[in-house]
């Protein structure tokens, strides 16, 4: 753990999540201080019970043992190294659930997406002691299957294996996603085990007002749903995490009604309205939510809304795989006005991120905190800087009556502005 300290006087010491460590900070006690977490107040004694009785008492659904049947193939779709889920802890049910139905030929597909392949080190941290236990493979983006297209005109391809099994069961963590307005649920399907082209037609909704975090209706979602029902989604297991990554509520049954009271309880817990700060300081949570500015850029999304205009952002984010996506990078190589320009005038899956950075960092005062070389920083459109150095700069700016927020958990949370 890091501790800075370049305050004199009455302190209080603060802790930001930083790959698999933590940043801390010490903020004299005479500026206003809010600190924005997920409440954890709501805790569940036995997480295997909590995953069991969602199980036994699926939503709008027969049990997944009743949908199963002898002879029968079953695929389940888990999450990749750079998510949350606690896939290892949400296998040994279901499988068991399947056995019971008579189901012997199970086996678990990682859904990728466009992201990269996984290492076999990722993938038994992945599955623990079911990792050699069960059939795995990952998803292949060039194996793909059209079987139609939404009403928005998306085409419906996915992953071969997944669409030849009889059964196919999804899991993830309902987190807030910045234009799917949650993640889990379908988001297992599209984009997880689909084409590149379906990935990218259903992502280009994103350029819709109404695609934004918090929304269950989102264009994005809906499209992604809709995807859903013309392949067929038989059983989700969804889970809500707390910051320590505990499963705190689960959600089973159909791929909609399910994870629509996952999306409620998630609201409940991590949704809270805030007078926008001069300040803000965020983690999207440490590993894997901060693995690259890629995906660190989830917590800027959902942050965005708690600082004022002219203000200052502090992202505190270990990136240690640099930027993460290859289109995004070459992006990169455009300034803040070029890559906002040719956002507008067309979606590119990638560019989109540098985009959308390049217009916050219009609008504010932008830093990083992170391994990355100075250049690799400035280069994606953030200042470089130390934690206690950027908060020295943005406290000079705004005064000694500015205010501050402070999100440890911003790839969990969503601040949203006053009604």
């Amino acid at each position: 753990m890091q501790v800075h300290r370049c305050f004199s006087g009455a302190l209080v010491l603060y802790h930001l999540p930083y790959g698999s460590t933590e940043i801390s900070i010490d903020i004299p006690t005479k500026y206003q201080v809010r600190v924005l977490e997920p409440n954890n107040a709501v805790a569940v004694p036995d997480e295997t019970k909590e995953i069991e009785r969602a199980l036994r008492a699926p939503i709008n659904s027969k049990r997944l043992s009743s949908i199963a049947g002898p002879g029968k193939r079953a695929v389940i779709i888990v999450s990749d190294t750079t998510r949350p889920t606690p896939t290892a802890r949400l296998l040994p049910p279901l499988i068991s659930e399947l056995k019971a139905g008579g189901i012997e030929d199970i086996t678990v597909v990682f859904g990728l997406g466009i992201h990269r392949k996984q290492t076999e080190e990722e993938k038994r941290a992945i599955l623990k002691e079911m990792y050699g236990r069960v059939k795995s493979i990952e998803h292949d983006i060039n194996d793909c299957i059209y079987l139609g297209e939404t009403a928005r005109g998306t085409p419906v391809e996915i992953f071969k294996p997944v669409v030849d099994a009889d059964i196919v069961v999804c899991t993830g963590t309902i987190e807030f996603h910045y234009y799917a307005g949650y993640s889990g649920g379908a988001k297992s399907i599209l984009p997880a085990v689909s084409s590149k082209r379906s990935i990218y037609a259903n992502h280009a909704f994103m350029l819709d007002p109404g695609s934004s975090a918090g929304r269950a209706d989102s264009p994005v979602r809906e499209d992604i749903e809709e995807a859903a029902e013309i392949l067929g989604i038989d059983f989700i297991l969804n889970v809500v995490l707390n910051d320590r990554k505990e499963i705190v509520f689960a959600a089973a049954g159909d791929y909609i009604d399910a994870h629509r009271e996952g999306v409620a309880f998630l609201d409940r817990v991590s949704r809270t309205e805030v007078e926008p700060a001069d300040i803000l300081i965020v983690s999207p949570g440490g590993w894997p939510k901060d693995i690259n500015i890629f995906q660190s850029h989830k917590a800027l999304e959902h942050a965005r809304n708690a600082v004022r205009e002219g203000g200052s952002v502090i992202l505190v984010a270990e990136c240690r795989e640099g930027y993460g996506n290859p289109v995004f990078e070459e992006w990169l190589n455009f300034n803040r006005d070029e890559a906002i320009r040719r956002f507008r005038s067309g979606f590119v899956m990638g560019g989109h991120k540098a985009a959308l950075i390049a217009a916050l960092a219009k609008r504010v005062d932008l830093y990083l905190v992170s391994s990355l070389p100075d250049d690799m920083v400035r280069r994606a459109y953030f200042i470089p800087a130390t934690l206690e150095d950027a908060l020295e700069t943005a406290l000079r700016k705004h005064s000694d009556n500015a205010r501050i927020i402070v999100m440890p958990y911003g790839g969990s949370m969503l601040a949203t502005g006053r009604l």
